[in-house]
């Protein structure tokens, strides 16, 4: 074997985070992968693996392949490492051979043709998190095969199919979810107070927040059906859908937003325009990536691809939703020096200018510092990750729906005159520059 596949694989094992490990049913069609993986799973000391393989053939190019040399296997992480040494010391080394990883069983163990299965339960005595492989060590042969793989924890005699260190998932989306609903309810009554101040963009603001409040819902009875059966039953269409207009919808409000549509001004200038027609296709594409990366699994050939489509993309929309912020606050500079209200103005920049802060933290924050937290929580731990990335993401709706509120007397209000030439002192500062 080269060390290709073991670079492959240990690229694999950094972009995958730990699957919810539904009962799946996969087909391997002709695959010649010298490695495969199949799915990560944190294990407690109940933790077992049942693996059925049916319908195995091997079809070789050159000589008959030895059976011992094609089998399952889990490894940790810690033992990654040691296996890569041992390649190192020896181009040639089959993982089969590690004394570092946990043997499952091999193609010698099938049953005779024509049905060539296999089918049992392995218990996971020691807790970690540890990846299911297939190893192909015989060049350049070609497998095919059905396999079903049930990853779970025993909790008593219940099985839990959430891997250990995402079991509370269900719970604390249902309760971000109640936490949104509630939060709708007082954004509409808001509203309704100040209808006089009320532009259709705080309409979208609501949508937003329906759409966020229903996205966590149908995520918590998403994970609550693969915790308990094995399976989403359909849950997570409902929550792909509602992901994808969450998505769409809040990069479009930032869009908006930045730009000053509705409340400062009636239209979308043609390069806003443009933005707009560049993020939501490409958000539309980055859920569809979302998508074959949840639903499928790092066992497709096309796994890494996706990754890197979704990761592109979404840096690409993150960097365009910025222009519209800066484009507001040079106009709104460029305004001040004409039209003589510079504390109108000074009020103006101000806001924007954080709301321009509060954009970046947001996307560095959920970008950068979860996907840090879920690299080095411990299994048991990356529900963390996935708290911290709820608590910032309503704290960020949070300021910016009080930010950008109904209002009669606003920021933009004018008091006297000497506030306005403190501010028109302000204006000829240099602060407001980006």
């Amino acid at each position: 074997m080269t060390k290709l596949p073991f670079l492959l694989l240990l690229l694999l094992l950094s972009l995958t985070s730990p699957t919810f490990a539904e009962i799946k049913n996969l087909k391997i069609r002709s695959d010649n992968r010298p490695m495969i993986l199949f799915e990560r799973f944190g294990f407690t000391h109940t933790g077992q693996t049942s693996i059925s393989v049916s319908s195995v053939s091997v079809i070789p190019t050159v000589t008959t392949p030895d059976p011992s040399r094609l089998g399952f296997f889990l490894l940790s992480e810690e033992s990654l490492i040691q296996v890569l040494i041992e390649l190192q010391q020896n181009p040639n080394f089959c993982v089969l051979d590690s004394n570092f990883i946990l043997h499952l069983f091999t193609f010698r163990d099938l049953s005779p043709p024509p049905n060539s299965s296999f089918n049992k339960a392995y218990p996971v005595t020691s807790p970690n998190e540890y990846s299911l492989f297939f190893a192909n060590c015989a060049p350049e042969s070609k497998v095919s095969m059905d396999v079903r793989t049930e990853l779970y924890n025993l909790d008593g005699r219940v099985k839990d199919y959430l891997s250990a260190g995402l079991t509370q998932l269900p719970t604390l989306y249902f309760l971000f979810a109640l936490v949104y609903f509630g939060f709708l309810a007082v954004w509409v009554l808001f509203c309704l107070k100040n209808r006089t101040s009320v532009h259709r963009i705080h309409g979208l603001m609501a949508l937003l927040v329906v759409m966020k409040a229903l996205n966590l819902l149908f995520a918590a009875e998403d994970k609550h059906y693969v915790k308990v059966t094995g399976t989403a039953h359909g849950w997570d269409v409902l929550f792909y859908i509602f992901q994808s207009m969450r998505v769409v919808l809040l990069f479009t409000v930032i869009v908006l937003i930045g730009t000053g549509w509705s409340f400062l001004k009636p239209f979308l200038q043609e390069r806003e325009k443009k933005v707009l027609m560049i993020v939501i296709p490409l958000q539309v594409l980055a859920n569809v990536a979302s998508v074959v990366i949840g639903e499928t699994g790092p066992f497709i050939r096309d796994w890494v691809t996706w990754n890197q489509v979704f990761l592109i993309v979404d840096i690409i929309c993150c960097c365009a939703i910025i222009f519209p912020i800066v484009w507001s606050i040079r106009s709104l500079r460029e305004t001040s020096k004409t039209d003589g209200k510079a504390a109108r103005n000074l009020a103006k920049l101000t806001l924007f200018r954080q709301f321009y802060i509060v954009v970046i933290g947001y996307l560095y924050f959920t970008r950068i510092v979860v996907f840090a937290l879920r690299t080095i929580s411990a299994y048991k731990y990356q529900w963390v990750s996935y708290s911290a990335e709820e608590i910032v993401s309503l704290a960020f709706y949070i300021v910016m729906f009080y930010m950008f509120r109904p209002v009669e007397r606003n920021e933009y209000f004018v008091l006297d005159d000497e506030e306005e030439e403190a501010a028109a002192v302000a204006l000829r500062d240099e602060e407001f520059e980006l």
